[in-house]
């Protein structure tokens, strides 16, 4: 099943939200640090309401952290970026992906999005529009990775 990773989230109610969308789908949310809020956040734990006990978390202090636990792990590094190569729904996602986003200022460290076996894009038609907001992001790459895999009922 297709795994969510945020790389240095700075908004909680954003990771928050995040959670939520991981909860109600049954994936894995992984979060890199360094975070820009304590886990404990008080506007991290409302964006995720009383969903946090349904979230498959699992926290790494930063990224050499996260590429060491994914070699016990597999599975392909799908980086997310205005920059992307193809839309999102033109890719074809397979089980064991690693869905990456960056950071709602900075998105995806170049390095990062170097290391990734493909980097993808969501497109806009609003050309003076940069991104569509992290949790926003999520919601459409991880609804199209479960719908192309058959992962809804």
């Amino acid at each position: 099943m297709v795994r969510v990773v945020l790389v240095n989230p700075l908004i909680p109610p954003n990771t928050g939200n995040i959670a939520r969308t991981c909860a109600a789908t049954g994936t894995e949310l992984h979060l890199v640090g360094p975070l820009g809020f304590e886990i404990s956040d008080r506007h991290l734990k409302r964006a995720g309401l009383d969903y946090w006990p349904y979230v498959h978390l699992t926290l790494h202090e930063d990224f050499a952290s996260f590429k060491d636990f994914h070699r016990t792990q597999g599975g392909r590094w799908i980086g997310f970026s205005t920059s992307g190569r193809c839309s999102h729904v033109q890719f074809a996602f397979e089980p064991e992906d690693w869905l990456l986003f960056g950071s709602e200022t900075e998105g995806l460290p170049r390095p990062i999005l170097e290391a990734c076996n493909s980097v993808i894009r969501i497109p806009m038609s609003q050309p003076g529009v940069r991104s569509l907001n992290l949790s926003v992001s999520v919601t459409v790459g991880l609804f199209e990775a479960k719908r192309q895999l058959g992962d809804f009922d």
